[in-house]
């Protein structure tokens, strides 16, 4: 097992309660997970399974009601408001699914790139132009700088938000359904620029979606179910494939969180027709550890 050293975001027992005058919502229950420094994965849920909260809270827009949450080394449960504000600016980007969040229409790609970089109180970027060029460029957008929003395409102005993302070298870029609403091509197009990104500068990439066949792109897939790590998808990267060519099959493995409980994944329970939701659990003779389904009593047919 690695080090923590190698982890640049750790939650544990991440708990989330949303509080209105006559209701609490728990929208996180307990998470785990750790994210590898360096690491491009994806996280995927369905609507209300808590994977928005979470995003939220690693990009230092919400703050968790219990357990530990630390990104690049920094506590989010101790920050304070000034804290928050470098964290945002120079920790992590975002890449939102709305482009209208992402940039400002009446500046330039351009101009869009430089404006993080003003606001950084921390940046020690000595020509902030030369490096907004290079983010457009490797972004393949360097012939756009002059263009406005409105002179983009969808896929263009998305590539450019990805360039004002990393402006202020993040350690986390931080990726709301980067890819929907563009086409097939340039969802690919999208994939492949992130994984360019994350092989010449290091970042380590989430990607939050909800769209399974993007996210068998990326080398390894958390999955939450009812505001819970449930389980993840390894995929075993075919090394005669390009990158351009995708990954291999996954395979999708039920997580153990801190206390021992693990989630079935739901297309198990489902043919495992469970008595009174109980579950037989044993060690083989080669200490691997079987669950199965109770045989059905007279009295619960």
């Amino acid at each position: 097992m690695k080090s923590e050293t190698n982890h640049v975001i750790i939650a544990e027992s991440l708990v989330k309660i949303y509080k209105t005058k006559d209701v609490e919502v728990l929208a996180l229950q307990g998470l785990d997970l750790t994210i590898e420094r360096g690491e491009i994965m994806a996280i995927i849920g369905n609507s209300g399974s808590g994977k928005s909260t979470l995003l939220n809270m690693l990009g230092g827009l919400d703050k968790p009601s219990a357990g530990q949450l630390t990104v690049d080394g920094k506590d989010l449960f101790k920050m304070r408001e000034s804290e928050l504000v470098d964290y945002k600016t120079s920790t992590v980007g975002f890449v939102w699914q709305n482009n209208a969040r992402n940039l400002i229409p009446y500046l330039t790609a351009l101009e869009n790139v430089l404006m993080p970089m003003q606001f950084n109180r921390k940046n020690h970027i000595k020509n902030k132009r030369e490096r907004a060029l290079q983010l457009l460029e490797l972004t393949g957008m360097s012939h756009r700088i002059n263009h406005r929003l409105s002179q983009l395409s969808g896929g263009e102005q998305q590539r450019v938000a990805i360039a004002l993302s990393l402006a202020n070298h993040p350690a986390v870029l931080l990726a709301d359904e980067p890819t929907g609403s563009v086409d097939t091509a340039t969802t690919d197009l999208i994939l492949n620029m992130f994984r360019k990104i994350n092989a010449e500068l290091g970042t380590t990439i989430v990607i939050v979606t909800h769209d399974r066949e993007m996210a068998k792109k990326v080398q390894r897939v958390v999955a939450i179910r009812d505001g819970k790590t449930s389980s993840e998808f390894i995929t075993n990267y075919a090394e005669r494939l390009s990158n351009l060519q995708g990954f291999a099959e996954q395979i999708e493995y039920a997580v153990l969180d801190r206390a021992g409980r693990v989630q079935i994944p739901r297309a198990f329970l489902d043919q495992m027709n469970l008595d009174n939701n109980r579950l037989h659990i044993h060690m083989d003779k080669e200490g691997n550890v079987v669950l199965s389904a109770p045989k059905k009593t007279e009295e619960s047919k």
